[in-house]
């Protein structure tokens, strides 16, 4: 005889998982409890889920008090995901890696309604299995010198929160950062099928995340496991392969076969593999000021790189690498565990449409971490004089960093994206570039309001980092950033200079960037790939 998923005993020899509604798990959720979320952006989420826990603390007052977990963004920049979650006396405590496609939970976190704490999206896939193996946290250079660092702000995200949650320690003759364990008391994952034993298959999904990870780590902290499933099946139809999580990790399955593979797409094959889609269907987007940084970004890619993606700006890239052809020339890479094929944007983001590998998410950032990334591609909220960018605070949004500080951290190249202003009128055609109106708000400033990159610190390890902006490009030198192209059309005075935060240096060779990025049509850039 075996233990039952639901506690009991099965005198027939093998388990049988407990089958819930969503109403139903949601009522297993206790008052002060933790809670971690699985889930990328769109990706994976068991929203039916998270929607009932809001549901029943709507019209009951429980659960109350909850300090919930999340890797990354779970949102679909309404009221998806984590926003269900987003009420006065629900939470207590938000600990993740981003808060971007959450603007409910951030209006309590700017609020200070909340207490919040920010961790780099490596760090805390990473922590679930330190978690499960009963370690009191990981050590790693991740974070150091940036607003993780205990000497900024710890990764605090408001006044609310008061714990120390990294310290920095010495170790073997150099610093490091120590990120803490918790305990869980709850783990709320999604899978695709689960056999009547509790096995959990991942078949349909675009990304496989931590679930593992997670699971293990609430399973061995005595706690409960939650996973919503689009089907089930009978016991030994699942191949062993494709089964991510083992049943005696599952105590209970939601069946919610109504749930879209991402919050922005139904279903589509090509994101979890099983089908392979034509390029030609990605339609190039509008020439823009977007599409104009992701050009020349594009031309910083290199043949046999390992190149990684990030939100914002660089999710123009695939787009601008489908209307070049330029397809096994490198590999593209998502944190979320994507890699090969061209990465999807919007709230597909961490998928990628024919991807060559998935693998789970904390051996992506093993990987990033040690610094096996050729390239990265990242945006920017704001640069300042000293070469540090700022991602994760400005204005009254509190987003974190994601996998920003991780990458940035270890990559051997960095390309940072963004527009010189916000909300500038341009007109570009024919080769060159005119300001109409110009925007309100300088993105490059004298000093950034919280740290995400150091780049005094890039420069002194002697580092390869460019900024691209839609006017001009500069790169990180032992004097600062240095404008080193212009755009053409452009006076260099009164369309850059003057509407920058900080006096660059300026390259004795200064340049004009490529007229061919400011022209429609294809630029050729696969005979030219270096």
């Amino acid at each position: 005889m075996r233990r039952c998923l639901s506690g009991g005993i099965e005198a027939s020899g093998h388990m049988k998982a407990r089958i819930l509604s969503a109403e139903e798990a949601a009522a297993l959720i206790s008052d002060d409890a933790t809670v971690i979320v699985g889930g990328s952006g769109g990706i994976g989420v068991a929203d039916d889920v998270l929607s009932a826990i809001a549901a029943r603390f709507t019209s009951s007052g429980a659960p109350r008090r909850l300090t919930v977990v999340h890797t990354t963004g779970i949102g679909d920049f309404a009221t998806k995901g984590l926003g269900h979650l987003a009420h006065r006396g629900l939470l207590k405590r938000t600990i993740g890696g981003n808060y971007g496609p959450q603007p409910r939970l951030m209006s309590l976190i700017v609020a200070n309604e909340v207490e919040a704490y920010n961790l780099p999206q490596g760090v805390l896939c990473q922590l679930y299995r330190a978690i499960a193996a009963k370690q009191p946290g990981i050590v790693t250079h991740v974070g150091l010198h940036t607003y993780m660092d205990p000497r900024q702000s710890g990764g605090r995200m408001n006044e609310a929160a008061r714990e120390d949650l990294v310290e920095r320690v010495e170790l073997a003759g150099q610093e490091w950062l120590f990120y803490k364990a918790f305990v869980p008391d709850f783990a709320i994952l999604r899978g695709t099928t689960a056999d009547e034993e509790g096995n959990v298959a991942f078949e349909h999904e675009a990304a496989t995340l931590e679930g593992l990870s997670i699971a293990q780590a609430v399973h061995n902290a005595g706690g409960r496991v939650i996973v919503q499933v689009k089907r089930l099946t009978q016991r030994g139809r699942l191949h062993p392969q494709l089964v991510r999580i083992p049943c005696f990790l599952v105590d209970a399955v939601v069946v919610a076969p109504d749930a879209t593979q991402t919050f922005g797409t139904s279903y589509d094959p090509s994101l979890s593999g099983e089908a392979t889609r034509p390029l030609s269907t990605l339609l190039p987007d509008k020439l823009g000021d977007r599409r104009v940084i992701a050009r020349r970004a594009a031309m910083e890619l290199r043949r046999g790189a390992v190149v990684n993606l990030g939100v914002g700006m660089s999710t123009g890239i695939p787009n601008i690498c489908a209307e070049e052809q330029l397809g096994d020339e490198f590999v593209l890479t998502v944190e979320s565990g994507v890699i090969g094929g061209l990465p999807a944007m919007g709230l597909d983001f961490g998928s990628a449409y024919n991807p060559r590998a998935i693998v789970d998410q904390p051996y992506q950032f093993d990987f990033y971490d040690g610094g096996g990334l050729d390239i990265a591609f990242l945006s920017f909220a704001e640069l300042d004089a000293a070469g540090h960018v700022n991602v994760t605070r400005f204005g009254n949004r509190a987003d974190g960093c994601g996998g920003f500080i991780n990458i940035s951290q270890n990559a051997k190249r960095v390309v940072f994206l963004g527009t010189l202003t916000s909300g500038a009128k341009l007109r570009i055609c024919d080769g060159a570039i005119g300001i109409l109106q110009e925007g309100g708000v300088p993105k490059t400033v004298p000093q950034v309001r919280e740290i995400s990159f150091n780049g005094e610190h890039a420069r002194k390890a002697g580092r390869d980092i460019m900024y691209v902006t839609e006017r001009a490009v500069m790169r990180l030198t032992s004097e600062g950033p240095t404008l080193v192209e212009i755009a053409p059309g452009l006076d260099l005075e009164r369309d850059v200079l003057q509407v920058m935060g900080f006096r660059p240096a300026i390259a004795p060779d200064l340049r004009t960037m490529d007229r061919r990025i400011f022209c429609e049509g294809p630029m050729g850039l696969a005979a030219e790939l270096g």
